[in-house]
Order: structure tokens, then C-alpha cells, then sequence
């Protein structure tokens, strides 16, 4: 915790808290909880970053509940965290001075599906397996997958992206408008189910990816799309790191309308080997993904098995069948399991960036290197159609010496990100844990940031401590 966030946590005198939780136990019932367990279980549990307890969780069911809760904490200054399914990487789900948690998971109804417009509305706790599953009798589908099985809601809240964004794209481009509970209590809509609108400022993308800081999320209009007629998986080996990202590279400057594109590195391949059972050959391998009719399907993987032929990969081995592709991509969204396989007991750390796609193979060949020098047991995959790549790192927290290490690769990491012209977070979010590094990277727009924060928010309490600190009064 940095200096100002110590002081502001001093600031914040948790026995304050007392007169709000006792009129949440009341309004609530058995949908609050005070219990440890439960308390610990609504805290940072999928990161390295240290656990922050919430004092208290509350269980809504619908928009005016959430209203009813945040006028309760507004009234006695009491810190507000949204939590979905908890799956976020930098501690954004952390409850860094205590406070309340506030539950999605039984807002979780599908409140209207419009075919012909081919979008539908949903309560922020509605994951995506399940929308997906309520959809297919319709022919549609929600293309947005993080590897978890995220809330709508949190991946709203996150900015997520997943395996589809290079066709698809992020939560930014498919979300058309958002109910939202203000830090005053008051109820918003920010647009409506046009596909697009000339009117005023865009107040739904400023919530996508503000983590929680600006409102809580209850409710969501997304786009939907068609179930492809045809559908072809497929994985391709390469000799080097470089050459299966200049095949990437290429791929995406023909205008192929690839649907999935994911690069492992060997040590990636051999952990999906071990936990998926997979029988790869444990060298640079892109996962493939085509979409569309059979003629367009079959123009497209003739195409990329070409470009991939011209940089030393392949043959080409297909997942043909529907068991065999959900099979592969079970295998790619396992990654966090995987990895812990690499290195028994370790813990995992993730991290991930993005940067432009004529950097990309200059970028991971970099990073790479800087693995190995380190001595550091990593592994990197990529949603690399958009520049976007992860690396998942098994180290020892209480082991001093080996966090040193890894804190300075990760360090080098983020600056090499930024001065390439990238981000130091393709979707991961900012969280707790590289509030340094949007400085770095936006400089003194992220003031621009703390003055929309304190102009919404001027008691600080919704989600306070992440994205970046506010000045104390």
C-alpha cells in the first residue's frame, strides 16, 4: 500500500461502519452476511496481490435493491464494492478499506431477447456460459470469452476481451447501453438498443472498464450474433516464437475475417499437454478458429495454412468435430490450471499487455528472452490477432529473492509494453496493481480521470483504492 493509500485508509475509521451493516442485516435478512468465510471469499482470491476483507456482503436481486444498499453506505461513508464471480486478476474485487460487497450473483435473469435486432438485455449477473446456453435454441450467441466464466456485469466493469476479439471484438463494442446505480443512489440509463447515436457524451463507454469506480452496473443491453453456418478449429506448430507471430502478423494484414487466433509458447503447449491431456508437439503453436459459410470457411484455412507454410509452420491438424474444438478451446481457457502443473505448490501470477500488432513479434521475442534470463519458470499466451498476449508466472510469494525477480520482470515487461506504443493492459484492468504504470503510460490525463471520479463520486466510496488514489480531503 503506498503512502497516501495508508493515510487514507487511517482516514477511514472501519468502526464508522457499524450503523450501515446493522441496517443492511435488517433490510436484508439472510442476504447479508457478515461471516468470515464468506467475507474472505468476496476479497482478491485469483491474484497474488494480498486478500483485503470486505466488512460485510449484501445480496441484491434486482436495480432498486443496489439503489437501496448504496443510499445506505452514501449516508454513513461507507466503501462500496461491486463483485460478480470474482475472477478479476489485479485486485479489483480487493476491498482495500473494507466496506461492503455488493453480490450480482442473484441478479442473474435474462430479462429480454429481441431476435430480429439480434440484441438482448440481462442483469450484471448473468454470466457468460449462461447467457450463451439460453440462447442457442435461438440461433444467436455472445461472442465475448475471457478464459473464466465471467459476470456480464464484471466484464463490463473490466473491459474484457477473450479468444473472439479479433473478429468480434471487446466489451466495448458490444455493449449498447447500461442501467447503473450512481454513488448518490440515483438509478441511470446511458443509451438505448440503436446500433449507433449522434446524442451527447458516450456515458456507457465511460463506465465499460472504470472497474467499479463511477457506479455499479445492474443491468445491460448487448449485441448478439448468428451461430455460424460452419465452423473449423485448428492448431499449427512453428518453429520460433517469431515466426508464428509474423504468420500472425500477415493474417491480419490480408483482411482474414479469423475468428480466433491464440498463440503458446513450448512451455504453454507442454502445460496444456499435462493438464488437458493433450499430445502436442511442445513447440510455438497458434490455436485457429474460422467461421462463416463452408465455401468461406474452407477460402479462409487454405489461405492461412499458405501464410503459415511461408513462415516454416505446420501441417495443419483440424479439431473437426463439435467434441474436439470444445475440447481444444477448454484447453486454451485452462490455462490458469494448466500452469500450476508446470511448477507444483507455486503460486500463479498473471499478468498480461497489448501492443501494436507490427510490434507483437518484437515485443514477445523480447519478453521471452527476459523469462529466461530472469530464471523465472513463465509462460506467455496471446489473443495475438489483436497484439494482445498474457504471461503466466509460478513463483513463491514468501520467497523474497525470487519476488524481486519477478517484480522487476514484470516492471521491464509494462515499460516495453508502453514504449512500443502499447498498453499495459490489453484486459486485464488496472486494479491495485498497476496504478504506476497507467501513470506511465497516460501521464496527466489519468488527472483528467480523478476529476470525472470526483466529480461523481465525491465521497469516494465506490471502489475506492483502484484504477488510481484520490487526494485526501
Amino acid at each position: 500500500m503506498t503512502t497516501q493509500e495508508q493515510t487514507q485508509a487511517s482516514a477511514r475509521d472501519r468502526s464508522s461502519y457499524q450503523p450501515a451493516l446493522e441496517k443492511l442485516a435488517h433490510r436484508f435478512g439472510e442476504r447479508f452476511s457478515a461471516n468470515r468465510t464468506v467475507r474472505e471469499q468476496h476479497a482478491n482470491i485469483t491474484s497474488w496481490h494480498p486478500v483485503k476483507v470486505p466488512d460485510g456482503v449484501v445480496f441484491p436481486e434486482s436495480t432498486e435493491e443496489v439503489s437501496e444498499i448504496v443510499r445506505i453506505c452514501v449516508e454513513h461513508r461507507v466503501p462500496i464494492i461491486p463483485f460478480g464471480v470474482g475472477s478479476s486478476l489485479e485486485a479489483g474485487v480487493n476491498a482495500t478499506f473494507g466496506g461492503v460487497s455488493i453480490d450480482m450473483g442473484r441478479m442473474s435473469n435474462v430479462l429480454a431477447i429481441h431476435e430480429d435486432d439480434m440484441d438482448c438485455v440481462v442483469q450484471a449477473g448473468v454470466t457468460r456460459k449462461q447467457l450463451n446456453a439460453h440462447l442457442r435454441s435461438q440461433g444467436l450467441f455472445f461472442p465475448i470469452d475471457p478464459g473464466a466464466d465471467a459476470s456480464i456485469g464484471g466484464m463490463a466493469s473490466t473491459r474484457a476481451s477473450g479468444t473472439n476479439a479479433v473478429r468480434y471484438g471487446t466489451m466495448k463494442d458490444n455493449v449498447l447501453a447500461l442501467t447503473v446505480v450512481m454513488p448518490d443512489g440515483s438509478i441511470r440509463k446511458t443509451g438505448t438498443r440503436a446500433r449507433k447515436s449522434a446524442a451527447g457524451y458516450d456515458i456507457t463507454r465511460l463506465f465499460i472498464g472504470a472497474e467499479g469506480t463511477l457506479g455499479v452496473i445492474t443491468e445491460l443491453t448487448v449485441k448478439l450474433y448468428g451461430i455460424p453456418q460452419s465452423i473449423a478449429a485448428a492448431v499449427c506448430p512453428f518453429p520460433d516464437l517469431e515466426a508464428a507471430c509474423n504468420a500472425v502478423i500477415t493474417t491480419i494484414r490480408y483482411g482474414i475475417p479469423i475468428a480466433r487466433i491464440e498463440l503458446l509458447d513450448e512451455a504453454q503447449v507442454r502445460a496444456c499437454n499435462l493438464h488437458s491431456k493433450l499430445t502436442l508437439p511442445e513447440v510455438p503453436t497458434l490455436f485457429l478458429e474460422f467461421h462463416g459459410t463452408e465455401v468461406g470457411v474452407k477460402e479462409q484455412s487454405d489461405t492461412v495454412a499458405e501464410i503459415a507454410n511461408d513462415w516454416g509452420g505446420g501441417p495443419f491438424e483440424w479439431a473437426s468435430q463439435p467434441e474436439d474444438r470444445t475440447r481444444l478451446w477448454q484447453a486454451r481457457h485452462d490455462v490458469y490450471w494448466a500452469c500450476l502443473e508446470l511448477r507444483p505448490g507455486a503460486k500463479y501470477l498473471a499478468t498480461d499487455v497489448c501492443v501494436p500488432i507490427s510490434r507483437l513479434a518484437e515485443c514477445m521475442v523480447e519478453t521471452k528472452a527476459d523469462i529466461e534470463a530472469t530464471g523465472l519458470v513463465a509462460a506467455i499466451v496471446g489473443h495475438v490477432g489483436d497484439g494482445n498476449f498474457h504471461v503466466s508466472i509460478m513463483a513463491e510469494p514468501e520467497d523474497p529473492e525470487e519476488m524481486a525477480r519477478v517484480k522487476g520482470f514484470l516492471d521491464r515487461l509494462n515499460l516495453r509494453a508502453i514504449g512500443m506504443d502499447g498498453t499495459c493492459t490489453g484486459e486485464h484492468g488496472i486494479g491495485e496493481g498497476k496504478q504506476a504504470f497507467l501513470i506511465r503510460e497516460l501521464g496527466d490525463t489519468v488527472e483528467t480521470m480523478r476529476a470525472i471520479k470526483a466529480a461523481l463520486d465525491p465521497q469516494n466510496i465506490m471502489n475506492p483504492g483502484k484504477v488510481f488514489t484520490m487526494p485526501t480531503a
